[in-house]
């Protein structure tokens, strides 16, 4: 059943975003311009769709928010004396009677209601959304051919997550897409294989290399553990080195090959995914491309992805955000930075993934009332729009699948700013610069896949970020000025960006022309009262 057939049993025929299906041999990539190498898939070239979007939100939402202890438990329950172990053993009991499949067994999604939560993402000023088809855990968020028992459908909810969020988001009008983290399984869920060192346990291995014949008479029975955490092979070099994942992630540094099965399966899942649901954006959690340089399995699903494109949408009309890209494979794909962003301007599209807590729920954010704030996230979006970016924003969701009452107040904030500024940021394009500024001074540089979050020299309101729309040009002022005046100094009579005249300056929010003044210093331009939102403020100059 493919995404027409989903959404057409929702009562969603001939939605806009709904596109023919054409029927493709088993698996078989689909024929086209690109080929799965490298080479082939330079001719990408980003859909304006994304370039003009921006902003997208993400449900970065599956069976670890369950715990609500924060991101990565379904690994780190396995290390003995990690907070998620010790959190683990007083609410659930010891990993090796209750292990993670047991906690997928207590994640219901019980108040769920997507419809909901993407019409407030809509309202925030998203265009995009995504949503998680499977993380690291392994569990297929959707109706999954290949992964049939360790399924949503299956175990869990009971429900297809991935249909209900690609309905919600057809039904407004926005681009959906899904991140897939799943090719990671075979070496992040080596803790499980592993077991106590030290105290009552000591010696008992955790559940991690249990098989279908030990399910008789659980809750389980009749399913294979295996074909969950696929611990079915020796560990990795280093086993018990927790932080080796990170220097293995590109399946290199003693890591322990996966096995070719390991990752046809992958591969075949991912394939069937993209037939059902038909994503227009293609999140990967990897290296370059899932599985590489160990596998092509993850050039092939590219350039499937790409093929099926031009033959259904007659043009490339997708996307796929991949990490630590070199200069060739960012010609190949959206190159995407977590948790940080670029200090240039770049000279094709890119993509910042972030998050307003934890990537999965971590209640003790909430409770510590530790969430980035609305305008935290703005001034983000501003700079890296300047810079030719998007910002994709996780909005972590509780294991019951709502969200918190302070996480919709900043989406509530978020939506009030982009209502008002939004026109200095969809559908623009950097200028000559990005910006100027005493944060310039300080730019922290990028770490692995990005990482240089809020290290930087903190806004103030001499910092100002750009960009431009055909002959308009917006200006954006981080922070308000204590005497109301802004001096834009690359705008001077001297300046070597701009040569031409300016005739009017008003207030993007309300169309308010604003009085100015310009020397070779620069351009002086007088802020009215100070706004409620006094914050990036956009300015429009003609």
């Amino acid at each position: 059943m493919n995404r027409r057939t989903l959404l057409k049993q929702m009562g969603l025929a001939g939605t806009a975003l709904l596109l023919p299906r054409f029927s493709y041999g088993e698996n078989q990539m689909i024929n086209g311009p690109f080929q799965p190498n490298w080479t082939s898939l330079e001719q990408f070239r980003t859909p304006d769709w994304f370039s003009d979007a921006k902003f997208g939100i993400w449900a970065h939402w599956g069976p670890q928010c369950q715990p609500e202890n924060g991101d990565w438990y379904a690994r780190e329950m396995y290390m003995e004396g990690n907070r998620h172990y010790n959190f683990h053993l007083k609410k659930y009991g010891h990993p090796s009677r209750f292990g993670f499949k047991d906690v997928i067994n207590e994640w219901k999604a019980e108040q769920w209601q997507p419809e909901e939560l993407v019409s407030l993402y809509k309202q925030a000023g998203a265009k995009y959304f995504i949503a998680m088809a499977n993380h690291h855990d392994n569990l297929d968020l959707y109706d999954s051919k290949y992964q049939p028992n360790w399924n949503s459908l299956k175990v869990g909810p009971k429900k297809d997550i991935l249909a209900g969020w690609a309905k919600a988001a057809s039904n407004q009008g926005l681009r959906f897409g899904v991140s897939i983290h799943a090719a990671h399984t075979w070496s992040w869920m080596e803790t499980s294989q592993r077991a106590d060192k030290t105290g009552p346990y000591a010696g008992i291995p955790y559940d991690g290399k249990l098989t279908k014949k030990e399910g008789t008479g659980k809750w389980w029975a009749g399913l294979d553990p295996q074909d969950l955490y696929e611990q079915n092979h020796p560990m990795s070099e280093n086993g018990y080195d927790n932080g080796a994942i990170h220097r293995q992630w590109n399946w290199g540094n003693g890591v322990y090959p996966p096995s070719k099965a390991y990752c046809e399966k992958f591969h075949n899942r991912t394939i069937d995914l993209i037939e059902k649901y038909e994503p227009d954006l293609m999140y990967f959690d990897d290296t370059a491309l899932p599985l590489w340089p160990v596998s092509d399995a993850g050039l092939r699903i590219a350039a499937h992805f790409y093929n099926r494109s031009v033959k259904s949408r007659k043009k490339l009309d997708v996307v796929i955000n991949g990490k630590i890209l070199d200069p060739q494979q960012r010609k190949c794909m959206v190159w995407d930075i977590e948790r940080g962003q670029s200090n240039s301007i770049e000279p094709l599209p890119w993509q910042t993934d972030t998050c307003i807590g934890d990537w999965h729920y971590d209640r003790s954010i909430y409770d510590r009332k530790g969430y980035k704030t609305a305008k935290t996230v703005i001034q983000m979006l501003v700079d890296i729009v300047s810079k030719n970016g998007n910002l994709l924003l996780n909005i972590p969701v509780r294991g019951n699948g709502s969200i918190d009452e302070e996480e919709r107040k900043i989406v509530e904030e978020i939506g009030r700013w982009m209502a008002a500024n939004g026109d200095s940021i969809y559908g623009t394009r950097p200028w000559k610069i990005f910006g100027e500024g005493a944060s310039l001074e300080n730019s922290a540089p990028l770490t692995a896949q990005g990482f240089n979050e809020g290290k930087g020299k903190p806004y103030d309101h001499t910092d100002i970020r750009f960009t431009s729309k055909g002959d308009v040009l917006y200006a954006s002022i981080m922070e308000w000025p204590a005497d109301g005046k802004v001096l834009i100094k690359s705008l001077g009579t001297a300046s070597q960006f701009f040569k031409g005249d300016i005739n009017r300056v008003t207030l993007v929010a309300n169309n308010t022309a604003l009085q100015f003044s310009r020397n070779p210093e620069g351009l002086l331009i007088e802020l009215p009262d100070r706004p409620a939102l006094s914050y990036a403020i956009a300015l429009k100059i003609n």
